[in-house]
Order: C-alpha cells, then structure tokens, then sequence
C-alpha cells in the first residue's frame, strides 16, 4: 500500500501495543475503556435493532451478519458482537494486542470461525461487504482522517450500519480527557493529543466525503450520580450511526 492511503501512525500503534497485557483487566491501563464499554453497547444494541427492524428483546440480534471493528484493541468490543450473533472480524494496527485478542477469545471459548483478527492497515486486507462496521475512539489516533473514513466506507455493506465515537475538541474535554485524566492516571500518559479530537461537524463533512450520511449524534458524558452515560451534551464524547448515501 502506498504512503498516500496509510493510516496507522506507528507512534500510535506502539503506544497501545505496550498496554496490551492490561487490556482485559478492569482495574488497569484500560480500566475506563471497561466503563465506558457498557455504554457504548447500549447505543450499539439500539442502533441494530432499529437499522435492521430486530425486536429488542431477541438475544441474538445478529443472528447471520458480519461485523467488523477497526481498532479493536484486545478485542473489548468483539467479543460482546459474537455474542450478540455476529461473525466478527477486528482489526487493529497493534500486533501486541491482536495476540492478547487472540488469547482472551480463545481462553473465553470463542472459536476462530467466530471472531477473525488482522493486523495492519484495513485498506490492505481486502475486506468488504460487512453489515455492521463499527470504529470507536479510533479516528483521532490515525493520520489521515479522510483516508481512514473511506476505507471505512469501502468495507461496508451498501445497505449496512456503521457507528463511530470519537471525543470532541472542545475546552471542556481538553481539560477533563487530557490534563486531567492523565495527571490522575484514570488513562496512560500520552493516550490522547487533543488537537487530534473530532468535532461533530467535521465528523459529519470526512463521512460526506466518504460517501456517508453522518446521523445525529449522542453524546457520552459523565456525572458523579450517573457516572458514564449517554445524554445530548456532546462536549466530552460523542457516538453516532452512519450509513452508505443512498
């Protein structure tokens, strides 16, 4: 693949790959992934219940589909989308945590035919034609956006469902994401670059450009009753659908 379309920054890919030992463990390096997670499910199971008319109340809401998640990490995501029904393929740029991926699906019981891992860069791996696409807090560690996004829209099915999160440039999350996060040890030093973070409407101007139809977004923020969850202040997080313009 030529330089013009890569997308992995290996600063990036390094970094994440030193914390794949502690991926899986809640009280770790990843510990906020861990409560972030059930969140973002939630938003996840209703977006595929009502994109492909499923009854909410089914077990296995994708019974018979693909689905794909671009920065996979240690497989956080994957294996709540095998369970869900789907077979499942995760690609991350880290070999580090591709093999932790590996390790944990099968200590978990997770065949290989369910979940499938890559490493490396998506555009490279001729993969295409998944229902569900999902890339969550990936777009603002890759170097070009744009390319990113429309190998994203590549791999999707033209009638399928994609989701993305992403936090928001604002001054709210430069203090609470970065400075603060960081200085307290809630998420390892040099996780985020806050002049890499995604707004909604340039979100929603690289998914046009890509040939996708951004929806309204839902905002993930946090308060010390709640905790992690989603609301309409997108100041901190957002999460949104997109589809294939039709």
């Amino acid at each position: 693949m030529d330089n013009a379309t890569a997308t992995i920054d290996p600063k990036e890919a390094a970094h994440f790959g030193a914390l794949a030992a502690e991926w899986w463990d809640p009280k770790g390096s990843s510990a906020m992934l861990h409560k972030l997670n059930p969140v973002r499910l939630a938003f996840i199971r209703e977006a595929i219940d009502a994109h492909f008319g499923i009854d909410s109340r089914a077990l296995r809401p994708l019974a018979g589909k693909r689905a794909l998640d671009v920065g996979c990490g240690a497989g956080l995501l994957c294996e709540p989308l095998a369970r869900l029904g789907a077979q499942v393929t995760g690609v991350d740029a880290a070999p580090e945590n591709i093999a932790a991926a590996r390790a944990h699906a099968d200590g978990m019981g997770l065949s290989a035919g369910t979940i499938t891992y890559h490493e490396g860069e998506l555009a490279a791996l001729g993969l295409f034609g998944f229902d569900l696409v999902c890339s969550l807090e990936v777009i603002e560690h890759v170097t070009d956006k744009a390319a990113f996004l429309k190998t994203l829209a590549d791999a999707l099915a033209p009638d399928g469902l994609m989701i993305l999160s992403c936090p928001n440039r604002t001054p709210q999350s430069r203090l609470l994401l970065v400075e603060v996060a960081e200085r307290l040890g809630h998420v390892p030093r040099g996780t985020h670059d806050w002049k890499q973070f995604v707004t909604p409407a340039e979100l929603r101007d690289l998914a046009s450009g890509a040939g996708l139809v951004l929806n309204e977004p839902k905002g993930i923020t946090w308060s010390p009753l709640s905790g992690l969850h989603l609301s309409d202040d997108l100041s901190l997080n957002y999460i949104a659908t997109a589809g294939k313009v039709r």
